[in-house]
């Protein structure tokens, strides 16, 4: 494995890099504060084709591999990380999908104008009491004429409030299990479809989650995404990808949670003396700085896994998404300590990350589920 840059990756990271310091980070607070949906950022970042990063050139996309789309989220997310989780799921849990598994004609419809931003999309699995376990949703789909019927409620969904395009998962035939899950590509006008509940979230407070709700909500038997009774297949290969990103989104948290530690205790003096000069706060900055790196290179082979063309690399998909996940939080808990006080206010950014890192330990797969995926691998 190579862990040098191509010219792409580095075009990649510094564009991003630059957009995050110049248009994020400026901003974050803002939007953390008053929970609102960047939008004027994300016609910017549709612009530079970061939302088009995982579509064909053909249907007007990037094209770029996914070591790169986990490059840009980490870069994206070292200056906001809202916006670095709207990128993700975007790219890996919308636009990924459709160019994976949709018909000529559903890639016809949708990659263009999501590539543009003009159509964003969200990935609707989770529901009120269907969480780690997919088996368990509620969600129901009859097929009636050339329609299917849609009822039920999906929850906790990133970019719901904004979204155009949702990627649902419903039951077909409950009777079968995972094997009667078929995942749908719903348009936000479909008849029957509405959002419920926004929610007030600890962290990563920009992302207009809410929830997505189906009352006999009609959606055409051509936007069964793959095949019937095959959704969970699509679900699992989807979150294979996205659990890259999500811990590429996480080592970007900590980086820039582990660049503002540093430079504070290089001002901070106690003493007589910069607090950096003291080994305690040297230990936790070592700590950090060997937590992040070893996370950064996990989401890199992960990545390079799926670059290489290998068909399952579930494992290492969850190693990097938990071990980066439980980086991110320990990071940011060792940046407010060294803040001290300071730390437990909201005029640093530190308390922020703090509290979107963890998110990371929550979503996409929880580290207990991360946990049992990787046993499960290993022991055969």
């Amino acid at each position: 494995m190579d862990l040098s840059y191509t010219n792409d990756q580095l075009m990649v990271r510094n564009m991003a890099r630059e957009f995050a310091t110049k248009e994020l980070e400026p901003k974050a607070a803002e939007i953390d504060e008053k929970g609102e949906f960047p939008h004027e950022t994300i016609k910017k970042m549709a612009e530079l084709g970061l939302l088009s990063m995982t579509i064909p050139e053909k249907y007007g996309g990037a094209a770029f591999d996914f070591t790169s789309l986990a490059i840009a989220v980490e870069e994206i997310s070292r200056g906001c990380g809202s916006t670095g989780v709207i990128t993700a799921v975007h790219n890996s849990l919308a636009c990924w999908p459709i160019a994976n598994w949709g018909t000529d004609a559903q890639k016809e419809k949708y990659l263009p104008r999501m590539a543009t931003g003009e159509l964003l999309g969200a990935f609707g699995l989770t529901e009120p009491n269907a969480g780690s376990d997919p088996s368990a949703m509620e969600t129901t789909a009859v097929l009636k004429g050339d329609k299917y019927i849609l009822n039920g409620s999906k929850r906790f969904i990133t970019n719901g409030g904004v979204a155009k395009v949702f990627i649902v998962f419903a039951k077909t035939d409950p009777a079968a299990g995972t094997k009667g899950i078929t995942c749908f590509i719903v348009d936000r006008d479909a008849k029957g479809f509405s959002l419920g509940k926004h929610e007030n979230l600890l962290g990563l407070r920009g992302t207009a989650n809410c929830e997505l709700m189906f009352d006999d909500c009609e959606v055409p038997a051509e936007n069964v995404l793959g095949s019937v009774g095959q959704g969970f297949k699509v679900a699992l290969g989807t979150l294979d990808v996205s659990r890259i990103d999500i811990g590429a989104q996480a080592v970007g948290i900590a980086q820039s949670a582990m660049e503002k530690a540093i430079a504070y205790s290089k001002e901070r003096k106690q003493f007589g003396k910069p607090i950096c000069e003291f080994q305690m706060i040297q230990g936790k900055i070592a700590d950090m700085a060997c937590q992040t790196m070893a996370s950064r290179l996990l989401v890199y082979y992960a990545a390079h896994q799926k670059d290489s063309g290998k068909t399952r690399f579930n494992l290492e998909s969850a190693m990097c998404k938990l071990f980066a996940a439980e980086t991110a939080v320990a990071v940011t808990r060792e940046a407010v300590q060294i803040y001290g006080g300071y730390g437990y206010t909201k005029d640093y950014p530190v308390e922020r990350y703090f509290r979107d890192a963890k998110c990371m330990e929550i979503y996409e797969g929880t580290s207990e589920v991360q946990r049992i995926v990787i046993a499960r691998t290993m022991l055969g």
